[in-house]
């Protein structure tokens, strides 16, 4: 670990406090520690589902009236609601700022966050202080949602309600996908372990003078946040240091520069900020407020509502001289005037125009006839003053169109990242160009079974071992994310850079498994090829365990070129720990045993899954580096369960290696004192913890052997075909 920085040699995922933490941070339990907590009811596999598990959203959504749900949000953005009135009589900028704080939570790191599951609706993030007030929004949708019930839900709603707000303000729009599904209980994501808000004080957790760089997998600047503090790094109004910020945490949402200048702009083309008055004027968050207030939070007093006292950011105004209409006065406003720092009547740090001309000012929220000036953020300033930033403004500046196709794009892209795979979206405004972030894998075919029999003959006899199909099949589909659907088998990104180089799925040896696949696959493609030689080596290893099984196949995998792939964008897949194979790159602050069940989560996988996944690699012995940590048997490359039933015997003493960080175990015999096994905490695990070893035991009963070989094979097949979309 680099002591000045606190990362990880090697870019560590993981990195961040010096103490052992888990991947969970600050919980909504430590936040709100007095709000009602329903997990008792969710405990044994409960769902908090209320369509059942076997809900098909995407099919409910197709039978929509699409075009009558259009018209009704479109209704919508200018029918003035007296418990909240619409800023300038339209609530399009107030629905675009929903949209974008419910799609903007995306990283890169892990995969979550995103509009895909509707989590805004949930602590912690409905409560965060950069989503202030965007309780309301979720109310002013809330007759739309319930005419039109389960056939839209929330998270396509709140993307598709920024879109038509766009729309109706006559912005540009690329297109929109529905069939993100809605969950209905608080995901459990990592945001951080900071002990206090953004607006308590806190600062950035870029601090370069004190060599804090920051911690993957987050994106935002401060705890709350979606992206940056818009006054500055912990309210610094320095423009410059703010364009750092804002690089890192927007290319950590998948952004480079030219989206991260176009997105800002574009949405900062409508509407306001809100700093009308001190915030110790308001209430406090959803999650936080007195039963009678029924989810709401902040501000909820009628009169000063009415009078548009209202505060968020603490930054008061709006950027554009015409709020409510697509423009580009943005960045005319921005190189036109001198701008200098001012503070908004709630106390925030802000920028106003130097001798602005009243045709510049923008007209007031609650009336028209009156005239404000203009404003811009520290984070706008920083388009200006950025060397790199300014080069593209200026570009935008001078070509207006271009900063149309541009925005259209990249709200697209943010709105859209983490659906996946093209052939997950819905609905009659999918465009027809399908974009390189997008992960476009070339349709494949159907092998015959002929076919199938044929090459596993063949792979079997190929002189390659079970460890090496089982492994390299392992290193092709286990890249899957259910976060934001990116990776698996499908495309055989394997055989590309990145991944074919990465250390957890030795190169060399996957270069040699490789070449003999591409030698014997024939008509297959490489993807089903390389799935197919692992499920081939599954059954021979169940076979040579005395078990006849057959490992069902599914086929018609394409294959990805180079122009289908953004390497770069792959780089955040690289496993930094991954349990299954007995891999960690370097010790880490997290536990390695957390990091395993984190890439089990990701998998989508269960506690009965993760389970007899790990027993059975070991016994295949399908570790990375060929160690020999965890194999418990004496007949590796058969399916056994003698993992589990030599980590339970009591006659083996586990003391830990010298030198390891309590990583490496040896294990001896209690009588004699030899050595028996090594053993990582990824293996030790499963008897250390109660849980785990209550479901080791049963794979470590007697007659519990064909139990497992079948439970093993069922998830197996699972992370496979885990990245399937495009068969029913």
């Amino acid at each position: 670990m680099d002591a000045k920085t606190g990362e990880m040699s090697g870019g560590c995922p993981f990195s961040g406090d010096a103490n052992m933490r888990t991947l969970l941070g600050r919980t909504n339990k430590d936040w709100w520690p007095e709000a009602t907590q329903l997990d008792i009811l969710t405990e044994e596999g409960k769902s908090a589902n209320p369509y059942g598990e076997d809900f098909d959203y995407p099919a409910a959504f197709n039978t929509i009236d699409y075009s009558a749900l259009k018209a009704d949000l479109t209704a919508l953005m200018t029918d003035d609601q007296a418990w909240w009135p619409a800023d300038y009589g339209h609530y399009g900028p107030f629905f675009i700022r929903m949209a974008w704080h419910a799609a903007g939570t995306y990283r890169t790191g892990d995969g979550r966050g995103g509009s895909n599951t509707g989590q805004q609706r949930f602590a912690p993030l409905n409560s965060w202080p950069d989503n202030g007030n965007l309780d309301k929004a979720r109310r002013l949708l809330w007759p739309i949602k319930q005419k039109y019930g389960k056939t839209i839900s929330w998270a396509d709603l709140f993307i598709l309600a920024g879109n038509v707000a766009i729309e109706s303000m006559g912005g540009p729009v690329f297109g929109f996908g529905g069939g993100r599904a809605d969950v209905y209980e608080p995901e459990s994501v990592y945001w951080g372990t900071e002990e206090q808000w953004v607006n308590e004080g806190v600062a950035t957790r870029i601090q370069p003078k004190e060599g804090m760089a920051l911690e993957n997998p987050l994106a935002a600047i401060q705890m709350g946040l979606i992206y940056v503090n818009p006054e500055g790094p912990g309210g610094n109004p320095d423009p410059l240091e703010s364009a750092r910020d804002m690089r890192e945490t927007f290319s950590r949402m998948a952004m480079n520069d030219e989206e991260t200048v176009a997105l800002t702009a574009g949405g900062h083309a409508f509407g306001k900020a809100h700093g009308a008055a001190p915030s110790d004027t308001f209430g406090g968050s959803p999650e936080s407020e007195v039963l009678e207030n029924q989810g709401f939070g902040w501000l909820h007093d009628e009169e000063e509502i009415a009078a548009g006292n209202i505060t968020t950011s603490g930054i008061e105004g709006s950027w554009s001289n015409n709020p409510t209409s697509w423009s580009h006065d943005y960045f005319r406003l921005l190189f036109k005037y001198d701008y200098k720092l001012v503070h908004s009547p709630a106390g925030a740090q802000q920028w106003q125009p130097i001798n602005q001309s009243e045709e510049d000012m923008a007209p007031d929220a609650r009336d028209s006839s009156k005239k404000v000036p203009t404003m811009m953020t520290t984070a706008d300033m920083a388009l200006k003053m950025d060397p790199d930033y300014r080069k593209i403004s200026e570009r935008f500046l001078n070509n207006p169109e271009q900063l149309d196709d541009a925005f259209a794009r990249a709200w697209f892209k943010l709105c859209h990242r983490d659906m996946g795979p093209k052939v997950r979206y819905q609905g009659p405004e999918v465009p027809e160009e399908t974009l390189i972030w997008m992960d476009p894998v070339p349709a494949g075919n159907m092998p015959s079974d002929a076919e199938i029999a044929r090459f596993k003959t063949v792979i079997l006899g190929s002189g390659l071992s079970i460890s090496e199909l089982v492994k390299t099949a392992w290193a092709s589909a286990s890249t899957y994310r259910k976060s934001d659907h990116r990776g698996g088998a499908n495309g055989a990104r394997v055989t590309q850079a990145p991944q074919k180089d990465w250390a957890a799925n030795d190169p060399a040896e996957l270069a040699k498994v490789l070449s003999i696949i591409g030698e014997h696959r024939g008509d297959l493609s490489m993807a089903d090829a390389i799935v197919l030689a692992g499920t081939a080596a599954v059954e021979q290893a169940a076979a040579d365990a005395g078990h006849a099984i057959n490992v069902p196949f599914l086929g018609g995998r394409g294959d990805c070129a180079d122009e289908h792939t953004d390497a770069e964008s792959f780089e955040p897949l690289e496993p930094f720990a991954d349990g299954f194979r007995n891999y960690l790159k370097t010790k880490a602050n997290v536990r390695t045993e957390d990091m395993l069940i984190d890439k089990a989560h990701l998998l989508g996988l269960s506690i009965p899954e993760l389970t007899v996944l790990v027993g059975g690699m070991r016994a295949l012995g399908a570790n990375a580096g060929n160690t020999t940590h965890g194999v418990f048997t004496d007949r590796p490359g058969q399916l056994t369960t003698d993992f589990f039933t030599n980590l339970l015997d009591m006659g083996t003493k586990w003391t830990p290696v010298d030198g390891s960080g309590d990583e490496e175990y040896v294990g001896t015999d209690r009588a004699t004192g030899a050595q028996k096994y090594t053993a990582t905490r990824t293996d030790l695990v499963f008897g250390s913890n109660a849980q785990l070893r209550a479901q080791a035991e049963v794979y470590a009963e007697n007659g519990a052997e064909e139990k497992f070989v079948s439970d093993f094979v069922a998830a197996w097949v699972k992370v496979m075909n885990a990245d399937r979309f495009d068969v029913a």
